[in-house]
């Protein structure tokens, strides 16, 4: 008996052959509302897919970013069932925005399967389609063709190598400049555009960046006042052209940039890694730092700048007039290098606002009408080639000149300010009267204090029985130590977050945190409840109950960190209840993790973020539930996405303080309002504290 169908359209199949190279196919799929299948051509009568996957609540669509494949970049979603990772669906887009249509759609199907279980156990069951099938709910990409005529694709041989690790080859095993005389200058606006197709631009490394016709037409470009009067063909002056060097993995690549800086200086040339990410609330971040690459040294008659941090912070904001509107923040910090920039330090700050431009550039671009008559494809980037630049024997690539006419311009950039502000009074949109404000957040944080007092325990734990390898320090400058966070750092759902979506601060804490272990090992570490003496068997001792969360660390080296969380008792009932005896499925789709970086870099800041994640629909969570506790092994490995984010905050993880908590999404109102699990601040960590731990043979 066949379903509905849910979605359905022409999508690029993507995939690795045995042999290590990448192929993509155009194909037809179709998303039921218990089987996601694709077929060669569109379906009709009776015919069979090339291949079907049983959704249930147990599947996952994974983002694997963005693939290069003879040029062609497309947006990868994986999908699969986290009991048999092997067997899995492969799909891409073109077009980011389909790729996220369908990510949507996939997970709107799984959320109905919260809980439920598969009528059988034959996972790869046949579809059969039948004519009238369509209806209201039924949409569709295109009714065209495949594109390319190929021999049928194979699956992923290797499915685990695309999931590259990226510390040790990230972003920052890096170090960072010293005595450097750059600073951070930033940029922020308003582009009437979607995140999407400003993000698409922004990744862009073709003639849509920087069109040399457009060169001609721009009679300034540090003024974007005075455009010439024909059509403005791109948005970045400061781009010559570029190319990727090394594709780590679907949301980091190696690129090479030319500088394109308008000044008879010695051109500018950098290498860099690219990150990028997108949050729950369709904001993208991308960020750049400089590194070395075995395949792009230095190169004739250039100088290599280097970037300590950068990048663009792409957010979508309330629509206007029917048009969607987008607020762009760009941040540079950059240092161009060359013997006359300490010399002309107005030449360094003059070339950043000329980076920066392109924010205006952006908004610009998205102003005329004709360019925007369809969905811009995520553009091709060509692979470096061998060094080939070509250079005079008697010029020094250091040696630094500047036109006298110049001087004028550098003059008056110098004396503007280093932070540029293109805010618009749209922000007027978002301002709400502070009285009334006031008065409401007051009710919802009186709400939070009543519920918290009427939960609170009545004896507190004594917590000088239990210890942990990691040690505890309050002090505020203290370091490689880990201290309870104040649950009004995190905000959260009120008690009428149903009604009018309000959150406020958590509170005090349900349970205690009593302990941090800080682990490695040459293999992930699963199962730390079992260690003899750990905190959690000395709470299982004196009839406590306990919540083990192990974060995995993936590297050379495996790291966990595990913070238990003790209480005396669980409320019979409670949501808490629920979810520690509930069914993984249930776990996943509520196990949340709010994180937050009171002190690091900008890069790593904005790389973190501070947006609620359920941790078991972006990696894979294994919950282990024992007599008097339940632990909870958290993969960040798993995710591509949470992998980049490691790469950028394990090589400077000395410099941060992390907070994070934990707690279960509560989504009706008899579960409202939300409780912290626990919370934690980790200041300063080192890496070379951690010990081996001995853990006894799981019994499973």
């Amino acid at each position: 008996m066949s379903s509905k169908v849910v979605y359905e359209g022409w999508m690029v199949r993507y995939g690795r052959r045995k042999i290590g190279r990448s192929f993509i196919h155009m194909r037809y799929f179709v998303l039921e509302s218990r089987l996601l299948a694709y077929y060669k051509r569109k379906p009709q009568d009776n015919q069979v897919p090339i291949k079907t996957l049983l959704i249930d609540g147990n599947c996952r669509v994974e983002d694997r970013g963005l693939k290069t494949h003879h040029g062609h970049m497309v947006y990868v979603l994986s999908v699969y069932n986290k009991k048999e990772k092997n067997h899995r669906i492969m799909m891409a887009a073109f077009n980011i925005q389909e790729a996220l249509i369908w990510k949507e759609k996939i997970e709107y199907v799984i959320d109905q399967h919260q809980g439920a279980q598969p009528s059988n156990g034959n996972k790869y069951i046949s579809f059969e389609y039948k004519s009238g099938m369509d209806n209201g709910k039924t949409a569709s990409s295109s009714d065209r063709e495949s594109q390319f005529s190929a021999q049928e694709d194979e699956d992923d041989p290797h499915p685990n190598l695309l999931r590259r690790t990226t510390i040790g080859n990230g972003l920052l095993r890096i170090p960072t400049a010293c005595g450097s005389c750059s600073r951070a200058m930033k940029a922020v606006g308003v582009v009437e555009a979607t995140c999407e197709e400003i993000f698409e631009l922004v990744m862009s490394m073709d003639g849509t960046r920087f069109d040399l016709k457009a060169r001609n037409g721009l009679m300034n470009c540090s003024d974007r006042l005075a455009p010439a009067p024909f059509t403005f063909l791109s948005w970045d002056c400061s781009f010559q052209h570029g190319s990727l060097v090394e594709e780590v993995d679907g949301h980091t690549a190696v690129l090479y940039h030319r500088l394109q800086l308008d000044w008879f200086v010695w051109p500018r040339d950098l290498c860099y890694v690219r990150y990028w990410r997108r949050n729950d609330d369709g904001s993208y971040v991308v960020l750049f730092r400089s590194r070395e690459h075995e395949n792009c040294g230095p190169q004739p008659g250039c100088v290599r700048a280097h970037i300590e941090s950068g990048g663009f912070n792409i957010s979508p904001l309330k629509s206007r007039n029917g048009r969607p509107r987008t607020q762009v923040q760009h941040l540079m910090q950059i240092d161009l290098k060359g013997w006359g920039v300490g010399y002309l330090s107005s030449f360094q700050q003059y070339c950043v606002r000329q980076m920066l431009n392109s924010v205006a550039g952006l908004r610009e671009w998205f102003a005329q009408s004709d360019e925007r008559n369809a969905h811009p494809r995520i553009p091709v980037m060509v692979n470096m080639s061998s060094t080939s630049v070509s250079s005079k024997k008697n010029q020094k690539p250091n040696d630094f000149s500047v036109n006298p006419a110049s001087l004028d311009q550098m003059n008056s950039a110098s004396r503007n300010s280093a932070l540029i502000d293109e805010y618009s009074d749209d922000e007027e949109d978002f301002q709400i009267a502070e009285s009334e404000q006031e008065a409401y957040q007051i009710g919802l944080e009186n709400d939070v204090k009543r519920t918290a007092l009427e939960e609170e325990p009545a004896n507190e734990i004594d917590l000088s029985s239990f210890s942990g390898n990691l040690r505890r320090d309050d002090r505020d400058n203290a370091r490689d130590c880990w201290k309870i966070s104040d649950g009004n750092n995190f905000r959260v759902r009120s008690k009428h977050f149903c009604y009018d979506k309000s959150k406020v601060p958590a509170g005090k804490h349900m349970l205690d945190l009593v302990a941090v272990d800080w682990f490695k090992d040459s293999k992930r570490i699963d199962h730390v409840a079992r260690r003899q003496g750990c905190a959690a068997q000395v709470a299982s001792e004196k009839g406590f109950f306990s919540i083990v969360i192990n974060l995995q660390v993936p590297a050379s080296t495996h790291y966990s960190m595990v913070f238990y969380f003790v209480t005396k008792e669980l409320v019979s009932g409670s949501l808490l209840h629920r979810f520690v005896d509930g069914d993984d499925e249930f776990r996943n789709s509520r196990f949340k993790l709010i994180p937050s970086v009171p002190k690091g870099s900008w890069i790593v800041r904005q790389s973190v973020g501070s947006t609620p994640c359920l941790l078991g629909k972006a990696v894979d969570c294994n919950y282990i539930r024992g007599p008097k506790y339940l632990e909870i092994d958290v993969d960040i490995g798993s995710s591509t996405v949470a992998n980049g984010v490691l790469g950028l905050v394990i090589g400077v993880i000395t410099t941060l303080v992390v907070d994070m908590a934990f707690l279960v999404q509560a989504n009706t109102p008899d579960e409202l309002p939300e409780r912290l699990i626990g919370a934690v601040r980790i200041s300063h960590l080192e890496l070379k504290t951690a010990i081996v731990p001995k853990l006894e043979p799981d019994p499973s």
